[in-house]
């Protein structure tokens, strides 16, 4: 499984709508604060055929270090959960064949 940067998105953007580099970099950074800042405000982000983004609370609980065995208390804390639209579900769960074809 390879890892595509932030980078690498950018360059394959502009060299596939023929944009300057710079413009997509900006574009695609905006973006990206935006989902961020709509959900640090709870926000909840709905991308049709793409997917959903909003934030839950996980509960504070107690869990147990696997090496001492000591009882640690972890704190309440917000985390992302992503739901994947339809369009992302079918080419992800395609056949591997398909899949292929379609890159």
């Amino acid at each position: 499984m390879a890892t595509i940067t932030k980078k690498e998105l950018i360059d394959r953007i502009a060299e596939r709508t023929q944009a300057k580099r710079v413009t997509v970099k900006c574009i695609i950074q905006a973006f990206l604060d935006e989902v961020t800042r709509e959900l640090c405000e709870d926000n909840r982000l709905e991308f049709r055929d793409f997917g959903v983004f909003e934030t839950r609370t996980r509960a504070a609980r107690v869990a147990q270090n696997p090496k001492t065995l000591e009882r640690v208390e972890v704190p309440e804390k917000r985390t992302v959960k992503f739901k994947m639209g339809r369009l992302m579900r079918e080419n992800l769960c395609a056949p591997v064949a398909e899949s292929a074809k379609a890159k």
